[in-house]
């Protein structure tokens, strides 16, 4: 196998890691002897290493923590920042040497803090600063780094063209080495799938510390970081992307309806419509608690959030046709750019106007400011009426802070797409998904293990509701009830506890795949694939 940069053969690097065994003695400053003898590294390499005695080390490691749930746990030996290829390469080979585990960050919107915090020694690989994006508009695709977050993509992707764009998420921090490895989805999922469909060749760096392109690593390990989470297998550097066409206007709407104006009815009817809607629609569902227009009291709010590609005249007439429950009118909608449907997406989520210029989607700082867990789940059929009257009292629970269930409907592309294609398995047969999320700012344990267990609780009262055997998630919402690793060896059936439910029948192949390109298992964490017995 050709690769484009190997610094150290594969027999090198094997007889480098076995002629060693770790002890107590073995600190990390072993580590930053072997990063600094690297081959190739430059005298920059001391603006990239931040050890617990570095002034900058916290402000580092808490700059990209979304979830402040984890920010007291164990902290890495050693945080590197990289700014070329052989900084990472050199963190890969240092790591295996010295008896460190590695985990690589790129963004922070990590549910289970897996990217950053760790029970055995380890360092972090934060790519923050390998984020360079090269938009190549005649052949409609980009290159993009994998610490360039979802808002500097569709922001540079604007700026080269107005009729372009990229199907993926809406948090405008998220990084996107994260995110387009595990699925990557948003407003425009129905018309071109998720943003892990929409990648035509990548950059990885695997155990061996060899850059391979799509060609030298296969189609195998190509297949298997497009979903399946490209922690397990390496560290991704670059994704090549297939940009889509939008047209030059499109349509975006949020309009909330309270319980008492009957929501319920227009609920029902969102599940029955949603994923059967043109294509060129994506309309999600939010529901949380709300000042009601009685005293002030609170009530439950349905907000349906949109973006249709095309005209507001257009969308009007659909909706008339398909959901008048609904009840939109022209006055709730607005015309902008696909750049501005980012912008107002984001708005929604984070409680802003919404018309902000697109240079707030180059803003890198947290979007949350407290502790939050999530979970995820997926539905085949309706939610009946007593099943939603349940929900209601859920998340009318006054001991918890804040809650939210987003709804995202399915059909169009997504059901087009066979589930074996990429390891996202969850397509056709599918007409939502549910995303739980608990968010609060209380400190101390008593207020996170209340929240936890609200929302486990109210998982565990969905059950009869979503699908089962298995009972689906999504791996990028991670959630480490549904399944964890042991520490060292994990057999392929304790891990299909969970692993069954993220990749569904996808997932014996990219045990496979791990089996093959990392066989002693160094990428690891407590949901990492795992590799096959030889037994």
């Amino acid at each position: 196998m050709k690769c484009l940069s190997c610094y150290y053969t594969f027999a090198a690097v094997i007889a480098l890691l076995f002629s060693f065994t770790p002890s107590a003695a073995d600190t990390h400053e072993k580590f930053l002897q072997c990063f600094y003898s690297y081959p190739h590294n430059t005298n920059s390499i001391s603006s990239v290493i931040y050890t617990q005695t570095n002034s900058s080390y916290s402000s580092v490691l808490d700059a990209t923590m979304q979830n402040l749930r984890f920010s007291d746990s164990r902290k890495p030996l050693v945080i590197v920042t990289p700014l070329v290829v052989s900084h990472i390469q050199a963190t890969i080979i240092c790591s295996q040497r010295h008896g460190l585990q590695i985990r690589t960050r790129s963004g922070g919107h990590d549910y289970e803090g897996l990217s950053y915090v760790a029970r055995v020694p380890f360092v972090i690989l934060d790519l923050l600063n390998i984020r360079e994006i090269k938009v190549d508009v005649k052949n409609r695709t980009a290159w993009v780094q994998v610490g360039a977050t979802l808002g500097e993509l569709y922001y540079t992707i604007s700026q080269a063209s107005k009729t372009l764009a990229f199907p993926a998420g809406v948090c405008y921090s998220v990084g996107t080495g994260g995110h387009i490895s595990g699925g990557g989805y948003g407003f425009l999922m129905r018309k071109y799938g998720l943003a892990a469909d929409n990648v035509i060749d990548a950059h990885i760096i695997d155990v061996n510390g060899n850059l391979l392109d799509r060609k030298a690593m296969g189609e195998d390990l190509f297949w298997a970081i497009r979903g399946g989470g490209g922690a397990s297998f390496g560290v991704i550097v670059s994704w090549k992307i297939k940009l889509v066409p939008v047209p030059s206007t499109v349509t975006v709407f949020n309009v909330e309806r309270i319980l008492e104006e009957n929501a319920t009815e227009i609920i029902q009817k969102w599940q029955q419509v949603a994923n059967k809607l043109d294509e060129r629609i994506f309309l999600r569902m939010d529901l949380a608690r709300a000042n009601s227009s009685q005293h002030g009291k609170l009530a439950l709010q349905a907000n349906f959030v949109s973006m249709f590609q095309g005209g507001v005249e257009e969308l009007i007439l659909l909706m008339q046709k398909n959901f008048p429950e609904l009840g939109l009118e022209r006055k709730d909608c607005t015309e902008t750019s696909w750049i501005g449907s980012a912008v107002f997406t984001n708005g929604v989520l984070i409680g802003s106007s919404g018309h902000e210029a697109p240079e707030v989607l180059l803003n890198r700082t947290q979007l949350r400011s407290g502790k939050y867990k999530g979970k995820s789940d997926y539905l085949r059929k309706p939610i009946p009426v007593d099943g939603l009257q349940g929900l209601w009292r859920w998340l009318n629970d006054d001991k918890v802070q804040y809650s939210q269930l987003q709804f995202a409907p399915y059909g169009g592309r997504m059901d087009k797409i066979s589930e074996s294609e990429i390891p996202f398995a969850h397509r056709s047969g599918y007409i939502f998904h549910i995303h739980y999320v608990v968010v609060w700012q209380e400190e101390g344990d008593e207020a996170t293990q209340r929240h936890v267990n609200w929302i486990r609780r109210l998982y565990k009262y969905m059950e009869p509701y979503v699908s089962n055997s298995p009972r689906a998630a999504y791996v990028n919402y991670r959630d480490l009830d549904i399944g964890v690793n042991n520490n060292g060896y994990t057999s392929y059936n304790q891990a299909s506890i969970w692993g069954l439910k993220y990749f569904s029948n996808n997932f014996k192949r990219l045990a496979t795949v791990k089996t093959k390109v990392d066989p002693h298992n160094f990428f690891r964490n407590e949901q990492s694939i795992p590799t096959l017995s030889k037994e």
